[in-house]
């Protein structure tokens, strides 16, 4: 007779899935370049963020460890190319600007807590689950949590910084598994980057749930994931839990 499948860890991602920012990124870096005398288009910066983020990502990936960067200048430098691309060529002048929002986005105040991501991360520890963080964030991410009082839900927090891998890479998906002394099998991983967090864990024998509106995911990938996988929102997570739980290991 097969054994009932009991999911005993629960590993959390946490940008757009447990919190987000108060506004949009190009909005809170023109606030904080208008402080300093800079009138720049939101728009622009948002493209010229999400420009500069892809290229920095890919010349220097995790933060740019490898090649002898701290988090902080990694993200120094995001922000100066940022604004460079949005038009301002004066890089003296974005210095302080930079600086300021690197501080901003260590505080809660640049942050929210999703609708009804406490009341989960409650309900499921409630029902004996433990619970813990794999994000691909910098060093900042367990003072932020702590400050919107989220932290004491995790038994540890693991980012992409501290464990020197970011997601998808199995590797920090099974340092987790060590820091938890739990096996694949009996873990699920919840996030809303289907690359990141759900193929990611799965290829280390997790399990995994996309946290994400069906409509807004791309058809190839909607159709390659199972419905039951994909969670509209974080009610749908205990519900899907108990289905996962009800099927028979191995099927």
């Amino acid at each position: 007779m097969a054994h009932r499948l009991q999911i005993r860890l629960l590993t959390w991602d946490v940008k757009d899935t447990l919190l987000k920012l108060r506004h949009p990124l190009g909005e809170e870096y023109a606030t904080k370049a208008r402080a300093h005398g800079l009138e720049v288009e939101p728009s622009a910066l948002e493209q010229g963020f999400r420009q500069a983020y892809r290229v920095q990502s890919h010349s220097f990936p995790n933060y740019g460890l490898s090649h002898g960067l701290t988090s902080r200048q990694w993200w120094l430098d995001v922000v100066l190319q940022t604004f460079h691309l949005a038009g301002v060529q004066d890089a003296q002048a974005v210095a302080p600007i930079a600086e300021q929002l690197y501080e901003d986005f260590s505080s809660p105040c640049t942050w929210q807590v999703l609708d009804g991501a406490e009341d989960t991360l409650r309900e499921c520890r409630t029902r004996g689950l433990r619970l813990a963080v794999i994000s691909n964030f910098d060093r900042r991410l367990e003072g932020i949590l702590g400050a919107l009082g989220l932290r004491e839900h995790f038994e540890f927090v693991l980012t992409s910084e501290a464990a020197g891998w970011p997601k998808p890479d199995p590797r920090i998906f099974q340092e987790a598994l060590r820091l938890a002394h739990t096996e694949p099998v009996v873990t699920a991983h919840v996030g809303d980057n289907y690359l990141c967090d759900y193929q990611g864990p799965r290829a280390v024998g997790m399990h995994s749930f996309l946290v994400v509106d069906p409509q807004a995911l791309d058809p190839v990938v909607r159709d390659s994931v199972p419905k039951e996988h994909i969670l509209p929102s974080l009610a749908h997570l205990l519900p899907a839990l108990d289905c996962l739980e009800g099927s028979t290991p191995g099927l």
